[in-house]
């Protein structure tokens, strides 16, 4: 069953690069309203934790590299169809494959560094969310 919600996470790049208020700006004219949301660093463990079935894959150590450089912002985001519309809004993984006016293409470097992601279903949007909103009622 469908819900309203989604998780998402802006990634350490375009945290560095000071794009947190255009890309939320850019999710709000979506149509999606923001119903929690924080700045975190992940720490080594975290972020094994998190990217855990991605674990036996070569680039795993890369990754979890990535993703404790520097801050990110976790948050969950609401809006009718939240988790297709929401993966429709960031593109696709590599931002050379994106559609124009998405959030990958607009503001991703490489497929390695793509500024945004985007729960891929309901199931691990409610994973997703409670990993970084634990104790909350979100899902």
């Amino acid at each position: 069953m469908a819900t309203n919600r989604t998780f998402t996470m802006l990634k350490p790049d375009a945290v560095e690069k000071g794009h947190i208020g255009a890309i939320l700006e850019k999710i709000s004219a979506s149509g999606f309203k923001i119903v929690a949301m924080k700045l975190t660093q992940m720490t080594k463990h975290d972020a094994q934790t998190f990217y855990a079935i991605h674990s036996e894959r070569p680039f795993f150590g890369e990754l979890v590299e990535y993703m404790t450089r520097g801050p990110i912002v976790a948050a969950i985001l609401e809006k009718e169809n939240a988790v297709d519309d929401f993966r429709t809004l960031i593109g696709a993984t590599n931002p050379a494959d994106a559609a124009d006016g998405t959030i990958r293409k607009l503001f991703a470097n490489s497929i390695s560094e793509n500024a945004i992601h985007g729960s891929d279903s309901d199931e691990n949007a409610a994973i997703e969310g409670a990993f970084h909103f634990s104790g909350r009622e979100i899902f």
